[in-house]
């Protein structure tokens, strides 16, 4: 686990997160695919919002279940709230919006959204 700074391109919302990037993901479903993002997940209690939820705008679909979150500024959804299957609170960090981190330098898994 390492800590990261992250946030939007505006810089309206920003958070820091203790996370891993050993196993990112990215998603073929039909709105990660669209979006191109590459994931890695934290526990909630990992991850501190430091400025911006009052710049947040929210997005779900299909069962409802994640937030997605964007800056209502810049549009850029660099993390969304969800749960884990247990119920704990996680949250799915956009690891090309953490600083200093390279994304052509990591080797995401496929998680076959498409199929479920």
């Amino acid at each position: 686990m390492a800590r990261f700074e992250g946030g939007c391109h505006c810089g309206r919302v920003a958070y820091t997160v203790e996370a891993s990037l050993d196993h990112t993901i990215t998603c073929n479903c039909s709105y990660c695919q669209r979006r191109g993002s590459i994931l890695t997940f934290a526990p909630a209690t990992s991850f501190t919002l430091d400025k911006g939820e009052d710049a947040l705008t929210e997005y779900r679909f299909n069962t409802q279940k994640i937030q997605h979150l964007f800056c209502a500024t810049c549009g850029i959804e660099s993390f969304a709230r969800g749960s884990m299957p247990d119920g704990t609170p996680t949250v799915a960090v956009n690891v090309r919006c953490l600083s200093g981190v390279e994304p052509a330098e990591l080797e995401p898994t496929l998680f076959d959204g498409r199929s479920r």
